[in-house]
């Protein structure tokens, strides 16, 4: 489908239906797969052949969404997860074991920053934070012999800082190591990462993806631009034998869909992280609509962001769509046509009048959910975030009054009409 364009490839990429097939996916809601001769099923379970025989590996619905995603970034691969957590946990590893050390931007979504700063530790795998807007320089000192990644988010969730990805990815490459990027928030609508260096994408589908707050699910992709046999020392667990597949060579067995086949035949087999068929199928109806719903939700939060701005009693407002934020120029830059619909602000009250406000709001819910159609309101430092302490949540961006808006796609004067009666309580 690479000569479409991505509204067509979101309906109609990942799924082929041949003649008297179902025209619209189907679910293949099964553990198993009958073969015939067991000879064939031992030659699936020793990668020989494709196929499929157990679900926790490989389903055809889930392929099936899986390869749309592909497409709509422009990548070679791609595997479905459970969640967008479990999409990182494993982006990260496929390629690290204990010893390893990967480099991240500071400003990211409170659950990713404690799965890289404490979760991962536990396993031996370190991670030094970076300063998403600090120089080439201090860049390239966070770098160690071993290191193993680069990853950042392309907007920051909640602090939407604008990640400068030919920057980190120049630096990632000089190093010898891929860059990793979680485009949820601005999805490949919006920004392609691969067409400005990034190696590996991954996303929480549970956001725009999905699209209505239905299923929890995660994606990882892969470019197959990085030469991982370049870089054989680094990592070992694609350029040499695996001795749990009979000596199999990850890059030499299966060239550009190495990254991929590892993180499936290894991680997924092990730990299991896999979306029901059922999930990918509702997942797969939000893709269908994901560029008319994130057009509406740009659109919305820039009119949102508007108003709020010019409002007495807010303090300040971030919107990378918003001529004279500190990351309009970036945004413009790798988003030209716009980047989310998530906003920020503060009011002059402080976090005691923030909490006012939003329990004053009557359609607008306070929900521990972003990036769907509903609008809806949090407090990171109160709610997502609440795991940091205060230096952790200012090198994450999360202020203390800092409320999270997720503007939705109803109509636009609903929400400020929502947004200006709770104004008037506080």
């Amino acid at each position: 489908m690479s000569n479409y364009k991505i509204e067509t490839k979101c309906i109609q990429s990942g799924y082929e239906p041949g003649n008297g097939e179902p025209r619209v996916l189907p679910i293949y809601q099964s553990t198993t797969f009958k073969y015939n001769s067991s000879d064939q099923m031992g030659r699936l379970f020793a990668l020989e052949e494709s196929g499929y025989f157990y679900t926790r590996l490989q389903n055809p619905t889930n392929d099936a969404v899986a390869a749309k995603i592909c497409d709509l970034e422009g990548g070679v691969a791609a595997m479905l997860t459970s969640s967008g957590q479990a999409a990182n946990f494993y982006a990260i590893m496929n390629i690290c074991e204990e010893g390893d050390h990967i480099v991240c931007a500071s400003a990211l979504y409170g659950g990713t920053y404690n799965l890289y700063a404490h979760t991962i530790k536990k396993m031996g795998i370190d991670a030094t934070f970076v300063d998403p807007e600090c120089t080439t320089e201090e860049l390239n000192a966070a770098f160690k012999e071993n290191t193993k990644a680069v990853f950042g988010e392309t907007i920051a969730n909640p602090a939407l800082v604008v990640l400068d990805l030919e920057k980190f990815a120049a630096a990632a490459h000089a190093h010898g190591v891929p860059f990793i990027v979680d485009n949820t928030f601005a999805t490949p609508v919006n920004c392609r990462p691969f067409e400005w260096g990034a190696d590996i994408v991954t996303h929480s589908t549970t956001k725009y993806m999905d699209g209505h707050a239905t299923c929890v699910g995660g994606a990882i992709v892969d470019s197959g631009n990085f030469d991982w046999a370049a870089h054989a020392d680094k990592f070992p667990g694609l350029t040499t034998p695996d001795e749990t597949y009979h000596g199999i060579v990850y890059t030499e067995k299966f060239g550009k869909a190495a990254y991929i086949t590892k993180a499936t035949s290894q991680l997924m087999r092990d730990l299991g992280s896999i979306p029901s068929p059922q999930n990918s199928f509702i997942l797969n109806l939000g893709l269908e609509t994901l560029p008319l719903r994130v057009e509406r939700h740009c659109e919305n939060a820039l009119a949102a962001a508007k108003y709020l701005q010019a409002h007495e009693k807010v303090a300040w407002v971030s919107c990378p769509m918003l001529e004279g934020d500190k990351h309009y120029a970036l945004a413009k830059k790798y988003m030209p046509n716009g980047t989310c619909g998530v906003i920020t602000f503060g009011l002059k009250g402080g976090r005691e009048e923030a909490v006012r406000m939003m329990d004053s709001l009557k359609m607008i819910a306070i929900v521990t959910h972003v990036a769907d159609a509903r609008s809806c309101v949090l407090h990171p430092a109160s709610h997502t975030h609440r795991q940091m302490n205060d230096q952790e949540l200012k090198e994450a961006g999360v202020q203390p009054d800092l409320i999270r808006f997720s503007v939705g796609i109803e109509n636009i004067d609903d929400i400020i009409a929502d947004l200006s009666q709770a104004l008037e309580q506080v």
